[in-house]
C-alpha cells in the first residue's frame, strides 16, 4: 500500500486517499476510503460515476482501477464496522434517492467490498460510454445491480460469501 501511495503522489498532485460519501446499513452515510485514482477535485468536476475515457482519471488511476487496487483502503471501512468483505456495494446518495421501496431493502445490510454485481459489472466504465451514460446507468445498470444484490440477500451464507471472494480474486487476475 505504501508503494501505491508513492505512485499516486508521483503521478499527480493531491492527496493519496479519496473519501467518497456513500450510503450504508440503515441508510446512514459514511466516508468510503479509496486510493485516489482521479485528479484532485474530480468530484466537483463531474458526476459520481465514471465512464470509459473519463479525463478525470489519472494515469496511475487507470492501472489501479484495472486491478481494483484503488479499493484496498476499504479494509479500513471493514475494520470500522461500516462495511463487510462481501455484500451489496455502497452507492452514492444521489442514486440511492432513486431507489424504489423494494430496492431500499439493500440498505438493511452492511455494504461490501465485493458482490456478484460488482464482479459482473467489473468493466462498468466501458459499458457506460456514450453521450447518455448516466441515464443508461440509472435506467439499466443500477436496477440490474440492485436485482443481483437483492438475490444475494435471499441466498447469502458463509459458503456463498467464500465463493464470491474466490470469484473476485479470479476476476481481478483474469
Amino acid at each position: 500500500m505504501a508503494s501505491i501511495a508513492i505512485l499516486i503522489k508521483l503521478d499527480s498532485p493531491g492527496p493519496v486517499f479519496h473519501r467518497a460519501v456513500r450510503v450504508g446499513k440503515g441508510a446512514k452515510n459514511f466516508n468510503l476510503y479509496k486510493f485516489r485514482s482521479m485528479v484532485s477535485g474530480a468530484a466537483s468536476q463531474g458526476p459520481g460515476i465514471t465512464s470509459q475515457g473519463d479525463p478525470r482519471i489519472t494515469r496511475i488511476g487507470r492501472w489501479l482501477r484495472k486491478f481494483k487496487l484503488d479499493e484496498l483502503p476499504q479494509l479500513i471501512n471493514v475494520m470500522k464496522g461500516e462495511m463487510s468483505l462481501v455484500g451489496p456495494r455502497p452507492e452514492d446518495p444521489r442514486y440511492v434517492a432513486l431507489y424504489n421501496p423494494e430496492q431500499r431493502r439493500i440498505l438493511e445490510v452492511l455494504p461490501g467490498i465485493t458482490s456478484a454485481a460488482s464482479i459482473y459489472y467489473r468493466h462498468e466504465e466501458q459499458m457506460l460510454s456514450g453521450l447518455n451514460w448516466e441515464i443508461s446507468y440509472i435506467q439499466n445498470v443500477m436496477p440490474e445491480k440492485l436485482r443481483m444484490d437483492l438475490d444475494y440477500l435471499e441466498q447469502s451464507n458463509f459458503f456463498s460469501d467464500l465463493i464470491l471472494l474466490w470469484r473476485t480474486f479470479l476476476a481481478i487476475f483474469k
